[in-house]
């Protein structure tokens, strides 16, 4: 056996696991450096300058990771962390009475994107991330939720959090060796193939080519060549991305497109700004960003190594 890599990953990934028991969630990490670059012209404005090092998701937030957090903090569910659309279409059952729910990932589903959480699911399971996990507060750490404020933003010194638009627009498109971007996530200014898996350079599940319904999400990293400069897979395709933007009214921003869109959604130009932050629906996930700081009580390691939650591929 052995795991997915592009080969600029492998120089850079870096493996980040928090110290906690056994079983708290483990999350592949890649570094973005280069602080200080410039921002992309788009239309709507100008992204990805960030004038900090940090590191971001190497993958989506996966089933089995959200499954994990629902199993932690979901046993009565006061802050609803689970859609019924995870049951009926996404990847995750719920067994059980109020108070004693448990949590079950659907077989072969495991490592395909978490899909049906809303913008505040993605913060709430931050929080805990931030927060050590376990008996980690969902309320309070990296943000302070206030119930459901649409408005919510970053705490001064969270470590673990949602990507803000810059962050996650850096790592998908900005080529450092250049210091340019481009305009597709897996380095390519053509546009994006939607295809099946495979290990073709500028490929991604978009264009409804995996399947005919909705979701039709496959295993994270499962396009092996088309990782972006920086090492991070499927910020293009599988499903669309929350990151922090606010925009006018309650309305929260997302990038990065769906199994079920054109190629054309994939791309930089396009900016998702029209969904609210308590919606759920199919072909819509996210992934963190972890920011580092000293004395943060993480162990940190180079390399790649076999953990519960990565991608597979078999020799």
């Amino acid at each position: 056996m052995r795991y997915s890599c592009a080969r600029s990953l492998c120089e850079v990934l870096m493996l980040l696991l928090v110290a906690a028991p056994a079983w708290a969630v483990a999350m592949a990490w890649t570094p973005i450096g280069n602080p200080g670059n410039a921002c992309d012209p788009q239309s709507q404005g100008c992204f990805g300058a960030v004038g900090y090092a940090y590191n971001i998701g190497t993958y989506e937030v996966t089933n089995a990771q959200y499954a994990e957090f629902l199993n932690a903090k979901g046993a009565s569910d006061p802050s609803v962390l689970y859609s019924t659309g995870m049951a009926d279409f996404g990847g995750i059952t719920r067994s059980g009475t109020l108070g004693s729910y448990t949590y079950s990932v659907v077989p072969g589903r495991g490592d395909m994107p978490v899909s049906y959480v809303s913008f505040f699911d993605a913060l709430r399971f931050a929080n805990w991330m931030n927060n050590g996990q376990g008996t980690g507060s969902t309320e309070t750490g990296a943000y302070t939720m206030l119930g459901n404020d649409p408005k919510v933003s970053r705490n001064a010194g969270a470590t673990i959090v949602l990507p803000s638009e810059d962050e996650w627009y850096k790592a998908a498109y900005y080529d450092a060796s250049s210091a340019s971007y481009f305009a597709y996530p897996a380095g390519s200014n053509a546009q994006t193939t939607c295809s099946a898996p495979t290990a073709a350079a500028n490929s991604a599940n978009c264009g409804n080519d995996v399947g005919n319904f909705i979701p039709d999400d496959t295993p994270v990293g499962s396009y092996i060549g088309s990782a972006s400069p920086y090492g991070t897979f499927d910020q293009g395709g599988n499903v669309w991305e929350f990151n922090e933007a606010i925009f006018s009214g309650p309305f929260r921003g997302y990038r990065g497109g769906a199994s079920f869109n054109d190629a054309f959604y994939l791309a930089a130009s396009f900016r998702g700004d029209d969904i609210y932050p308590d919606e759920e629906g199919g072909g819509i996930g996210f992934r963190l960003a972890y920011i580092p700081e000293p004395s943060t009580g993480f162990l940190v390691f180079a390399g790649l190594l076999g953990i519960t939650g990565w991608r597979r591929v078999r020799a």
